[in-house]
């Protein structure tokens, strides 16, 4: 099928598939108490050389995923992220995008495929060969569940799936957190035939760490390796966004509005940025750009606010029960920059991650929004061209990838 009509059927599903959303539904006691959903990180805070996952939920008092048979009515449809980044009919002409998790997820397929469905976007199941599911060693024997890493992953290929619907899906299970383990299942997605890009959502949570450790596991030219920059605000660099192989990504808050692209976007306040304590600078940044000696983060940014940009989601609570989210974080970010690189228009031959950087013109700008207070206005503050939170802004097309 040629690339313009997938974009157009696609188009035209999410086009219906938004008419049928409903508002959140919680349960009778918030409503009496008058109790406001709120945001939380769905993992916990990692011990060294280990990782934690960047998604954020929308919960309620008690800290729990209200039930609900449809997604919530303030999360992104498929159909908005599309509109919001000005996709159009791109296509990846079927190529595949890894995600790399920690642990394994029970009903990873059955979740995939109910959203995907109510959706309207193609199928995407193992027996056809859209979705495949290993252990970081690339086998089939898969790690216990998680169910704070396991709602990473539905994030991440919901995240994928939104906005490149003929994307084919490898997920890679890593045994453990450790970054050891979590960088063998890069490796490993690095190796798998058709993989043009692997997104990693996670990172030491505000603690860096050096390319002479960890790099090689993200050292892969050729193939556009992403990482959420975190959820923490500015606080210096977290690893793996800080590498100096990886395009490093940051957080909005998109919101829709009466302007001429039809949507607003900040700097979130909690995304992720600062400059690597150990990682050299790379060729496509200066000094004078960033502020910084070292490397700086982050390159490129999408939607992250879990209230204001966070995705609708289908997402676990437990090994057999499954619900609608919204979720956001830089989890969210980082898959649907690793998306658009399988959609982009130019050559992944050497390090992705520069793209970008000489494709300026195909990027939106942010140029408000802060995520805390620094030494360096840029470091945590949007402002015209590159900036800590959003680096050099988000896809208008995918022609900056």
């Amino acid at each position: 099928m040629k690339r313009a009509q997938v974009g157009a059927i696609a188009a035209s599903a999410f086009a219906a598939a938004a008419l049928v959303l409903s508002p959140l539904s919680s349960s009778p006691a918030d409503a009496a108490a008058g109790k406001r959903l709120h945001a939380e990180k769905v993992c916990g805070t990692p011990a060294a050389g280990h990782a934690t996952c960047y998604a954020e939920a929308m919960v309620n008092a008690k800290g729990a995923t209200p039930r609900a048979s449809t997604p919530p009515a303030a999360a992104m449809t498929p159909a908005q992220i599309r509109d919001a980044y000005n996709l159009g009919s791109a296509s990846s002409n079927g190529k595949t995008v890894a995600i790399v998790d920690a642990y394994g997820y029970t009903n990873l397929e059955r979740d995939l495929a109910k959203y995907r469905s109510y959706f309207g976007l193609p199928a995407c199941t193992s027996a056809s060969g859209c979705l495949k599911i290993v252990n970081q060693s690339g086998g089939s024997s898969l790690p216990r569940m998680d169910v704070g890493w396991a709602q990473e992953q539905a994030l991440d290929v919901d995240a994928v799936s939104a906005a490149c619907p003929d994307c084919k899906i490898l997920v890679v299970q890593a045994n453990s957190t450790a970054f050891t383990d979590l960088g063998a299942a890069v490796n490993t997605a690095a190796k798998q035939s058709g993989v043009v890009a692997i997104s990693n959502s996670y990172g030491t949570n505000g603690g860096d760490a050096p390319d002479s450790t960890y790099g090689s596991y993200y050292n892969h030219p050729g193939i556009a390796v992403t990482a959420s920059t975190g959820d923490n605000g500015y606080q210096g660099g977290s690893f793996p966004a800080s590498s100096t192989y990886t395009t490093a990504v940051g957080g909005t808050t998109l919101t829709s509005a009466s302007n001429a692209r039809g949507w607003s976007e900040t700097a979130w306040d909690d995304a992720g940025s600062g400059c690597s304590d150990y990682n050299a600078q790379p060729s496509f940044q200066t000094t004078s750009m960033t502020g910084c000696s070292n490397r700086a983060m982050a390159d490129v940014a999408a939607a992250a606010d879990p209230s204001h940009g966070g995705l609708a989601v289908y997402w676990p609570t437990s090994k057999s029960v499954s619900t609608w989210a919204q979720v956001g974080g830089t989890s969210e970010s980082s898959p649907l920059i690793a998306a658009i690189y399988a959609q982009g228009t130019n050559s992944l031959s050497g390090y992705p991650n520069a793209l970008p950087y000489s494709h300026t013109g195909n990027l939106n700008d942010i140029t408000s929004g802060s995520n805390g207070s620094c030494p360096t206005s840029t470091w945590c503050n949007a402002g015209t061209g590159w900036d800590g939170p959003t680096g050099l802004g988000t896809p208008n097309g995918v022609g900056a990838f």
